[in-house]
């Protein structure tokens, strides 16, 4: 397997810290309003990754946070005259509700910065104790002039970030570039600590829970492109001064969805929520039907397409397990060894172990999906036919695209031999009214395969 670490910024071989173990962190969410369908990308992929390290045997390890202290939750807070753990607890909710439906799943760690606040004043003091940090007035800044590579994820140098940075606000701070690791305040949710009363900075956040909740530099980071600088860097350059190293081993970055090729944005207001998107899987079939580190572009027109795919997929793979269920022929546990249904898999498996190629994985199902419509007619071919329900079902499970099946009962088989031979027999009234029957208690649909 290889993986394209933003770090060095090429494609590297994948070699775990502990054998047949993988430790993942995603950045999650500010909880203070609903999600969109750019909000969602990362969440998708990143339990897509997971999945395939899991269907590869791998121990996986996934934490993934939720800031639940924040200016923007203050001001939710405000607006709907509750408290803010209140508005936050509402929208991690809303959050886990929401992936859930895009079949993400939710058994991960999720750590909350409230609950970490300790830690994270340790980690700061701890930041100050090396030199590293210093205090002004209550505030806790990072000297960042001090980290001789700082930049080294995003390429950025030093000396041109202070000469194109913007004026300096806090004229009291060391360097313009010197970031927030302790903000003083008593606005809002606050907390008591040795340097002042109020609350962490952003970037200390995430970089603390990792340390506290893996205690090593983890295998694999991931979160959007947009994270990359300044959050990720600065998690970085605290990780290097605590325990010389850059958090993870690998860094992945998703590509940003666009709306229209405009950034997708609630402050702009072009977006579309996924608790109010009708076509959960379809979605979730687009957001992975593009490499994930290329950027993604959402119209209307342009995903009607992926509900048509999608809706093929359903129908092929309802057909063929309906196929093998009536005549009692799914046997899951039965090794492939059709050639055409075993170069498909790996062709998936390839696309998946070459930074996880979405696109290309999707191709190889599309392969699967035409091959089992091309055989499901043919007579005596159940074999073959549960071989390609067998590619599909692990193709699909790995992409998370959840459809839903389940085992003929007695009565409805009984129901369905009986319109089988009415049907033979040229009995048109009676097999009518068996089809409805059938197409009423949900064993057929609209456009099955009899």
């Amino acid at each position: 397997m290889k993986i394209y670490n933003s770090y060095t910024d090429q494609l590297e071989e994948f070699v775990p810290k502990h054998f047949g173990k993988v430790e993942i962190y995603v950045c999650g969410p500010t909880v203070y309003n609903f999600i969109h369908i750019g909000n969602a990308r990362p969440v998708v992929f990143f339990d897509t990754v997971r999945r395939y390290f899991e269907a590869k045997g791998y121990d996986v390890t996934f934490a993934s946070n939720f800031t639940d202290v924040d200016d923007k939750i203050i001001q939710k807070a405000i607006e709907e005259k509750i408290s803010e753990s209140e508005v936050s607890e509402f929208y991690i909710d809303a959050f886990l509700n929401d992936i859930a439906s895009l079949n993400c799943k939710t058994d991960y760690i999720k750590p909350k910065v409230t609950e970490y606040m300790q830690y994270i004043i340790d980690y700061i003091q701890a930041l100050i104790d090396k030199g590293y940090a210093y205090q002004v007035e209550g505030d806790v800044y990072f000297r960042v002039k001090k980290l001789k590579d700082y930049g080294s994820l995003s390429n950025r140098n030093v000396d041109d970030l202070i000469s194109g940075s913007r004026v300096n606000i806090n004229e009291l701070k060391e360097s313009p570039l010197d970031f927030t690791l302790w903000k003083q305040t008593k606005e809002g949710l606050n907390f008591d600590s040795q340097f002042s009363q109020g609350r962490p900075g952003w970037h200390t956040e995430c970089v603390a829970m990792i340390d506290d909740i893996f205690g090593e530099e983890i295998d694999i980071h991931g979160g959007g492109t947009d994270l990359k600088f300044p959050h990720h860097e600065n998690e970085i350059a605290q990780a290097k001064v605590m325990h010389n190293h850059r958090v993870a081993n690998y860094w992945m970055h998703n590509g940003r969805l666009s709306m229209k090729n405009v950034k997708m944005s609630k402050s702009i207001g072009n977006v579309i929520l996924v608790k109010d998107f009708k076509y959960k899987m379809p979605l979730r079939y687009f957001l992975l039907s593009t490499h994930y580190r290329a950027p993604l572009n959402y119209s209307d027109e342009s995903f009607s397409m992926y509900v048509k795919e999608f809706e093929k997929l359903e129908n092929t793979y309802k057909s063929v397990f309906f196929k093998l269920d009536i005549e009692d022929s799914i046997n899951e546990d039965k090794g492939i060894d059709n050639k055409e249904v075993l170069s498909l898999i790996n062709d998936f498996n390839d696309s998946m172990d070459n930074d996880f190629n979405t696109a290309n994985a999707i191709t190889a199902l599309q392969g699967v999906i035409k091959l089992t419509n091309q055989n499901i007619r043919k007579p005596n071919n159940l074999n073959m036919l549960n071989q390609s329900y067998v590619a599909l079902k692990y193709m699909i499970n790995i992409l998370g695209l959840r459809i839903s099946v389940s085992r003929i009962l007695t009565e409805d088989r009984a129901i369905y031999k009986d319109w089988q031979n009415a049907r033979k027999s040229k009995d048109f009234e009676s097999a009518d009214r068996l089809r409805k029957l059938l197409v009423e208690r949900g064993v057929l649909w609209f456009n099955t395969t009899d």
